[in-house]
């Protein structure tokens, strides 16, 4: 049996704008680098950015074709835009302190909760919404243990670096909550 195509009765062909913004975002710095001195991406920049734009897309390429489910889908992509943008701030700037803290770390070790408690789950909503959980709450540990420990900045106040960690928790805790309203679906 052939498969429809995302766009068949005329909809919004969401795949193509999906994978065609992906490629818009990892060929920008490559156009900004043309007009400014101040953009200098190497080739293992745009490696490890295209590797990012990979683990978001194929993941809610999966979740797209495996859930008809809208709640489970939007659960799936706040995860990944959580997971993504928390890898993003991470490599680019450091969450705690700079890039090269060894404290950021921790960060790491929180998606790896969601990664293995998501396993688990083998994918399933309500499994996967106390991953997601479990997660947000990871976050909230890492940045405890990361600010109690020795910093590259001694005596710096850690309030934005807060606010970043709480912005990444309720993007998973916001997850969790459309996984919970799939799982009441199902």
């Amino acid at each position: 049996m052939a498969s429809r195509p995302d766009n068949a009765g005329g909809g919004v062909p969401w795949r193509a704008i999906g994978w065609g913004g992906a490629a818009a975002l990892l060929a920008l710095p490559f156009v900004a680098m043309q007009f400014t001195k101040d953009v200098t991406w190497t080739l293992s920049d745009f490696v490890a950015f295209g590797v990012m734009l990979l683990m978001v897309g194929i993941p809610l390429e999966l979740a797209v074709r495996t859930s008809r489910d809208w709640a489970y889908r939007g659960g799936a992509l706040l995860a990944l835009v959580a997971m993504f943008l928390t890898i993003w701030a991470n490599l680019a700037v450091g969450i705690v302190g700079s890039e090269g803290n060894p404290a950021n770390l921790w960060f790491f070790a929180a998606l790896l909760v969601g990664l293995v408690g998501s396993a688990i789950a083998r994918f399933r909503p309500n499994g996967m919404a106390t991953a997601m959980v479990a997660t947000a709450a990871s976050m909230g540990l890492a940045f405890a243990i990361a600010v109690m420990g020795p910093t590259d900045e001694p005596d710096v106040s850690h309030w934005l670096e807060l606010v970043g960690t709480s912005v990444f928790a309720a993007l998973f805790l916001g997850s969790a909550g459309l996984f919970r309203k799939a799982g009441r679906s199902v």
